[in-house]
């Protein structure tokens, strides 16, 4: 091994790049400027997330807010919980057609996503089961690449068409999702198989835990918990790594089912949907450490520890904690708390909500004793959603699967604005930095080539 690492450094050496060349030619890594705000590469009428203002050329921090199509999630939030009733379908209705529905246009656009839970025959048996996958993640966007041929019109880019596609995918996203995860648990953790079908009259989050437990029984607390989860997840504005992916790829004029493979596979990264099963496992290990939950001192000493690196996985970073938009508050992490804090004591987990609640309390303060900076750090929604999901016995595994059932709705609402409103291929320009070299004969060809033909035989073997 420690030869491959040696060759392989030789080998990166011509991937690197000096970290002053950046800021010579002024790139904005990460798409991101000198103060930490977004590049402004696109404009959208489908989500807004509002984290601070620009005063006199200056960021001022602000309450987190979140508008989809203008309209507060705080209030659609508020409003499905005096009613006593599901609000991500109506997200999806009002992402995609840009209005509330009224009732009877609720029922209706339910009912069609119902009518679209069912896979197409055979599907399941020969996509899903033949070819089992221990990530879902990979499953979910294989499967959706899998449907282009099931498609009765696939490369039609009219937004009616783009339309139909999206409605239909959004309705099998659970479905998917949970056969893929029945099929990991039987193939590859040896327990017995057991498909359910689905039921089209079910919401979303009811579709979901009604597929993925054996006797198929939920509560109407766990399933509102959920459908409050999905919604909050919907969406996330243009710039997110995902939907700017669903946005690039869109502009290249490829068809839906590719374009929705894209956003899943940047959503499966840690730096974006995986974040909450990071957040799961450095809680694991600060309750496997921490004596005394209720401690704030010995507590704060610990997320110190993992602060400097010197404790979890070693990164310097309290995940959970902080956001790229936000500043003062997430107000997705806010209602989610509240919601979940009912059903930890109904589940016997006070005590481990109350170490999350004592963590957020505590971390501004560990960043400013540890790194000495005044930043704003907010608690964000991967810090919460995770325990939320643990408390609904839903696997680690199906964390980042959920977080995709909820933000394609975002995607195909990005989608069908990118095939109105784009009409050009997105194609930002980077600059080439690599000197010039003298192109060398064969004969003459040494010293540097050896290292890759030593990499090449420890990686794949001695070819006779």
């Amino acid at each position: 091994m420690s030869d491959i690492n040696s060759q392989m450094k030789k080998i990166t050496g011509n991937y690197a790049i000096e970290g002053e060349l950046y800021k010579k030619f002024n790139v904005k890594r990460g798409l991101r400027n000198d103060d930490g705000t977004g590049v402004l590469v696109g404009l959208t009428r489908v989500g807004e997330v509002h984290g601070y203002i620009v005063d006199d050329s200056e960021k001022v921090a602000v309450p987190g807010k979140l508008f989809y199509r203008g309209i507060d999630v705080e209030d659609i939030a508020a409003s499905s919980a005096k009613e006593n009733r599901f609000c991500f379908e109506e997200t999806v209705y009002l992402l995609l057609f840009g209005s509330l529905p009224n009732k009877k246009q609720l029922e209706e656009f339910t009912t069609i996503l119902g009518s679209h839970r069912a896979l197409p025959k055979g599907f399941a048996e020969d996509v899903i089961m033949r070819a089992p996958s221990r990530d879902i993640m990979n499953k979910l966007a294989s499967s959706i690449l899998a449907l282009y041929p099931y498609d009765e019109d696939p490369e039609n880019f009219s937004p009616e068409n783009v339309l139909r596609q999206c409605i239909e995918l959004i309705g099998r996203f659970p479905t998917i999702v949970a056969y893929s995860y029945m099929s990991k648990k039987h193939y590859f953790d040896h327990e017995s198989l057991v498909i359910h079908p689905s039921e089209p009259s079910a919401s979303s989050a009811e579709t979901l835990l009604s597929l993925i437990r054996p006797d198929q029984k939920y509560t109407q607390y766990e399933a509102q918990l959920l459908d409050l989860a999905l919604m909050l997840h919907a969406e996330h504005g243009g710039g997110n790594n995902s939907t700017f992916a669903v946005h690039l790829v869109s502009s290249a004029e490829t068809d839906t089912f590719s374009t929705i493979a894209a956003g899943i596979g940047s959503l499966k990264g840690f730096k974006h949907g995986g974040a909450n099963a990071k957040v799961i496992g450095m809680m694991n290990d600060i309750m496997k450490n921490v004596k005394n939950w209720e401690s704030e001192e010995e507590v704060s000493a610990y997320l110190a520890k993992i602060l400097k690196g010197e404790a979890y996985d070693g990164s310097g970073l309290i995940y959970g904690q902080g956001h790229a938009v936000y500043t003062i508050t997430d107000p997705r992490a806010i209602l989610l708390r509240d919601k979940a804090e009912a059903l930890a004591v109904e589940k016997g987990l006070i005590n481990e909500f109350n170490l999350y609640r004592l963590i957020e309390h505590l971390v501004p303060a560990v960043f400013k004793n540890v790194k000495g900076s005044d930043k704003e750090i907010c608690t964000n929604v991967d810090f919460y959603s995770g325990f939320v999901y643990k408390m609904l016995g839903i696997p680690p595994e199906l964390n980042t699967p959920i977080f995709a059932i909820s933000r394609i709705a975002g995607w195909c609402a990005h989608r069908l604005e990118e095939i109105v409103a784009g009409g050009r291929i997105l194609r930002p320009a980077y600059k080439c930095v690599q000197h010039r070299q003298e192109y060398v004969e064969t004969e003459r060809r040494q010293g540097y080539l050896r290292a890759i033909d030593s990499l090449m035989n420890s990686i794949f073997g001695k070819k006779e």
